[in-house]
């Protein structure tokens, strides 16, 4: 089920938000679009709640730490449902400034508001994504992070 929530997300960032990201298109119509795509209704009304709590999320305060390094420990659950190379890449992306605690925590809610038992490594791409885009002032990150996703060279590394 997870695999269909994110690939319509997917499908709703490349062919609707990233295309035109100033419009906003009328949720009848565009529920109708997707189910003609082929997803369930079911699939598109837990997609919409998904990106209204994203949208919720907007403009979040810094999360103030303890320290100039705090280290995010991952719980037994976390480290159950995000697979070692999920991770990983949070945690780099934390390294390399590209997420802030504030927008990790937010990425971290996001792919659990998935409700998959295992998240992989490209889940954690795409809603990392979707979660910078999402953000005012997190343009430069956010087209690092589309350069990294996007890099047919692979001279990005993590």
């Amino acid at each position: 089920m997870k695999e269909n929530v994110l690939d319509l997300l997917m499908y709703l960032f490349e062919n609707y938000i990233y295309e035109e990201p100033d419009s906003t298109p009328d949720r009848e119509i565009l529920s109708d679009s997707l189910e003609e795509a082929g997803f369930t209704s079911n699939e598109i009304e837990r997609a919409f709640n998904w990106l209204d709590e994203l949208a919720a999320q907007r403009n979040l305060p810094e999360l103030i730490g303890h320290g100039s390094n705090p280290i995010r420990i991952f719980n037994d659950e976390e480290c159950r449902r995000l697979d070692v190379d999920a991770r990983g890449f949070i945690l780099y992306l934390e390294n390399a400034g590209v997420l802030d605690q504030a927008r990790r925590e937010q990425v971290l809610d996001r792919l659990f508001a998935l409700d998959a038992e295992e998240i992989e490594l490209d889940d954690v791409k795409w809603v990392v994504l979707m979660v910078l885009f999402n953000q005012p002032g997190q343009e430069a990150n956010y087209a690092w992070m589309e350069d990294m996703m996007f890099d047919e060279d692979g001279e990005h590394r993590h």
